[in-house]
């Protein structure tokens, strides 16, 4: 990939969890190519392998479950010792669940289906929000009290559905809903400590887990397609390469020093457009 420019990031250590995905494997490749030594941490540890192996440069896979704090505490062992400390960490770990998706976009008035609001199983809801918010806590707790003492850079994803709930995934909605306010609070918090905490939010972008969504088994487009690319202005989805830009600014402190707290959106302009 062609990068928009390219911040020197020689002897940094990245740790990326959720990196065996489509989006932060790709990251971790962006940041290695600008001379960082990165740590792909996923719960799948062949996913990982693959995307350290693409990555190239000084990256190592570390099988890691972002819900289990043992877990994130033996990956951390891990990456100082092959490493070092680490300097930027993106909680990338995150996604939805079918158990929390409901069927119908929209409630019919004393018309009850198999998978409407009300049939939604709480651990549906409860498994997502560990996934985004939980995961996020987790794994700062871990690796961020190492910057405390010498600084440091945590980048959270979030998504535009913090800012406009899409139908049909309320739990994934109000969890990256919270991952946006989660990142406010830490960087107030850490502050005092020369840490940034920022996050970027997606638009829509075709992953591993949004694929049924959007395409059926024989690659047309799904009606949720049609009503997505009605409602971005740029009229297609995103490409990893247009996340690429927004969060090499966001590691460069020569860049982006004094932006702390804030939720950058990449969506083609689909929080501008009301639909008129």
């Amino acid at each position: 990939m062609k990068l928009p420019f390219r911040p020197d990031l020689t002897g940094k250590v990245a740790v990326i969890t959720g990196a065996g995905g489509v989006i932060c494997s790709e990251f971790a490749a962006v940041l290695a190519e600008c001379g960082c030594k990165v740590a792909l941490l996923d719960i799948n540890a062949e996913a990982a392998e693959k995307a350290a192996a693409r990555a190239g440069g000084e990256c190592i896979a570390v099988q890691c479950d972002c819900l289990d704090k043992e877990s994130l505490e033996a990956a951390y062992r891990t990456v100082n010792e092959k490493l070092g400390k680490t300097d930027i960490l993106v909680n990338g770990a995150g996604g939805n669940n079918p158990a929390a998706t409901t069927d119908n976009e929209y409630m019919t008035p004393g018309l009850h289906g198999a998978k409407d609001f009300f049939s939604l199983d709480p651990k549906g809801l409860k498994f997502v929000f560990d996934l985004n918010i939980t995961s996020a806590f987790l794994t700062t707790q871990v690796f961020a009290a190492d910057m405390t003492e010498r600084g440091g850079n945590i980048i959270n994803i979030s998504s535009m559905n913090a800012y406009r709930p899409l139908t049909k995934i309320p739990a994934y909605s109000a969890a990256k809903a919270g991952v946006t306010n989660f990142t406010q609070w830490l960087a107030v918090h850490f502050a005092p400590c020369g840490i940034r905490c920022n996050a970027i939010a997606p638009g829509f972008f075709v992953t591993n887990q949004n694929r049924s969504l959007l395409f059926r088994e024989d690659g047309t487009p799904t009606p949720r397609t049609g009503k997505i690319l009605a409602a971005t202005p740029m009229k297609r989805f995103g490409e990893i390469s247009d996340l690429v830009g927004t969060l090499l600014w966001l590691v460069c402190d020569e860049a982006s020093g004094f932006v702390t707290g804030v939720t950058v959106p990449v969506d083609g302009g689909f929080a501008s457009y009301s639909g008129v």
